[in-house]
């Protein structure tokens, strides 16, 4: 698991949401240092509701800025950020259920969800929004 280091790429050139890509990025960070330690169930499913709480409402800055600039792929985007919170609310499921085999699949996978979309869509909607 490595942790998640701020790329010019992340940014799509609105300050709000490109510090909003930073907080995120260290929370999972520190979601990831916290992983590492032994198991604390509340505190990680703590963190796992701050971070989903705080996607989400990203996710919902995004879309208005996507609106508002007529976005051409606003309707995938917003497509994408339904699965990528369905799959975030999955992956803390699992790890309520079964901490132990949760804690591997949030490490495995929760960098690489986070990074894909950066890379993926918003890349694309900077490239419209600059």
């Amino acid at each position: 698991m490595a942790q998640i280091e701020w790329k010019e790429e992340y940014s799509i050139g609105n300050a709000s949401v490109d510090e909003e890509h930073e907080l995120l990025i260290t929370q999972i960070n520190k979601l990831y240092q916290q992983l590492n330690q032994p198991l604390d169930t509340m505190v990680i499913e703590s963190m796992l509701s701050d971070i989903q709480t705080d996607i989400s409402t990203h996710f919902a800055l995004e879309e208005l800025l996507m609106q508002e600039a007529g976005f051409a792929e606003f309707e995938d985007h917003k497509q994408d950020h339904e699965r990528l919170l369905d799959q975030i609310s999955d992956m803390i499921f699992h790890f309520t259920e079964d901490p132990e085999s949760g804690r591997e699949l949030l490490i495995n996978r929760l960098s690489d969800w986070f990074s894909n979309h950066f890379r993926g869509f918003d890349s694309r909607l900077h490239n419209q929004l600059c």
